[in-house]
């Protein structure tokens, strides 16, 4: 539960900040928290005439039980730039993804050099429609949303990264559905005594958009956007009215920039959780050693700690960094500041809620399999010749995790290394994480065969794909499958 109110707490300034002695330290209170200290600064930098914007504030903290990360989002009005042709807009910034209080009510305190907390606040850019006096509160909510994944899964956002939520962002009848993030343009980093703070800007973007970001890469599209006016332009406002992707503004876009770009570069997105599954078709069902996905009427064995890692480096960020393809060693450590000891209140999103290494790692075998039987529902089907042109065929990896279970499928080019599938064995299994390799051979036959993949609207389901001489077998089934796997 939220309330709206005048800037009067501690983001807006709190007691004193009125003084217009700009972001000195000497000129708050000492009870003014140094962490809001440092992103209010920033702010003011920004907005000196609006000391106590609108704010959206979490009535019962998340400290103190409450459902919402964020302490306050503060709301300002930006008159944009008509030099550069940026249209006066809203603009939010979340207070909670960083350390505001550095007393680890909330977030461990790490010391000043590294991140403050998660390492970042978000912001929104929405365009100010003719006559607004108030900006909408919905962005609020939206950036709640955002947060409580990040606190619950502890995977962070960078820029270029992409969100697939699936709706009207303000639940509208909008085409603007889903999410990319970058830079903020004015917002600068901050330096905290809890640590650096950068600021993350929620673009909104429609369903093609967003197809094409997973396809290529966030970044080329952010870029893209930049070129559009009504589409984002040089600051990525998002305007919730507009009608038209980018390549329905200016279909040269499709064809020069984006097919371009994937045939060149290859997609950055590294995996996806998703509704998935498979089974071992070289084992009898009744068999007790079986590893299957899916154990009818008995629990399946769940990833251990080490092998949750493993995967979760694959879809930490969808940007890809690392000039070679390599998968993380199974035995790698916890990364980027996380430590194996968390808050009991945050739960990874690669594990189940008693995912703890019930089997110790050292005692689940890697077996080669003889036939696989793969399993999706039409979302993450439609990504398989993502999957295989835009990751395989450039050498890299692909993993599909499920939001169902502990199973995960990793598919693997024959130039990746760390993987436990090999060209002799091309189907191994780790526990219920399987690995597949695929020769580029194989991997354009696939690409034939699964051509209609790409074309949603004419699809019905169940559909099978079948490659005996291979032994693999590709089912792309109804979501009620996954959801109701006895069923």
């Amino acid at each position: 539960m939220e309330g709206v109110r005048p800037g009067g707490g501690p983001p807006a300034g709190g007691p004193g900040s009125g003084s217009g002695s700009g972001s000195g330290s000497g000129s708050f209170p000492s009870l003014f928290p140094p962490g809001l200290h440092g992103i209010y600064g920033e702010c003011r930098r920004l907005y000196p005439d609006q000391p106590n914007p609108l704010q959206v504030t979490a009535i019962l903290k998340y400290w103190l039980g409450g459902p919402d990360p964020l302490d306050y989002v503060s709301m300002y009005r930006n008159l944009g730039n008509p030099a550069l042709n940026v249209p006066e807009h809203w603009h939010y910034v979340s207070f909670g993804l960083s350390d505001l209080y550095g007393d680890n009510r909330v977030h461990e305190f790490t010391g000043t050099d590294g991140p403050s907390g998660f390492g970042f606040e978000l912001t929104f850019r929405l365009k100010r429609e003719t006559g607004e006096s108030a900006p909408p509160t919905w962005p609020a909510e939206l950036m709640q949303g955002l947060a409580r994944y990040v606190f619950q899964s502890e995977n962070t956002f960078c820029s270029g990264d992409h969100v697939s939520w699936h709706s009207p962002l303000d639940n509208s009848e909008s085409r603007i559905q889903h999410m990319l993030l970058t830079e903020d343009p004015q917002m600068q980093p901050v330096q905290t005594p809890f640590g650096v703070v950068t600021f993350l800007q929620i673009v909104g973007v429609c369903t093609e958009e967003l197809h094409a970001a997973q396809q290529w890469n966030g970044q080329g599209i952010l870029e893209l956007l930049r070129t559009v006016p009504v589409a984002g332009g040089p600051w990525l406002i998002t305007d919730m009215r507009r009608g038209e992707t980018i390549f329905e503004i200016d279909p040269h876009l499709q064809q020069e920039r984006v097919d371009k770009g994937i045939e060149t570069d290859g997609s950055n997105l590294s995996g996806v959780s998703a509704k998935c599954a498979w089974d071992d078709l070289s084992r009898p069902p009744e068999d007790d050693e079986d590893s299957r996905s899916i154990c009818i009427g008995t629990q399946p064995r769940r990833l251990s700690g080490k092998d949750t890692e493993q995967i979760r480096e694959t879809l930490r960020r969808g940007l890809e960094i690392n000039s070679k393809p390599v998968l993380p060693p199974i035995n790698a450590q916890r990364q980027n500041g996380l430590n194996l000891d968390r808050a009991p209140s945050r739960k990874d999103s690669l594990e189940s809620e008693s995912s703890a290494a019930i089997i110790p790692h050292e005692l689940i075998r890697t077996r080669q399999l003889e036939s696989v039987h793969l399993k999706f529902n039409q979302e993450s089907g439609a990504l398989i010749p993502l999957c295989l042109r835009g990751r395989l065929l450039h050498g890299r990896h692909f993993t599909y995790k499920s939001i169902t279970g502990d199973t995960a499928i990793t598919f693997v080019s024959t130039g990746v290394e760390g993987a436990f599938a090999t060209e002799e064995h091309p189907y191994a299994a780790h526990g219920p994480w399987l690995q597949i390799l695929l020769t580029e051979e194989f991997v354009e036959r696939m690409l034939e065969d699964l051509e209609d993949l790409n074309s949603p609207e004419e699809f019905k389901l169940p559909k099978e794909y079948s490659w005996p001489e291979k032994k693999l077998k590709v089912s792309i089934l109804p979501d009620a499958v996954f959801d109701n796997p006895l069923h």
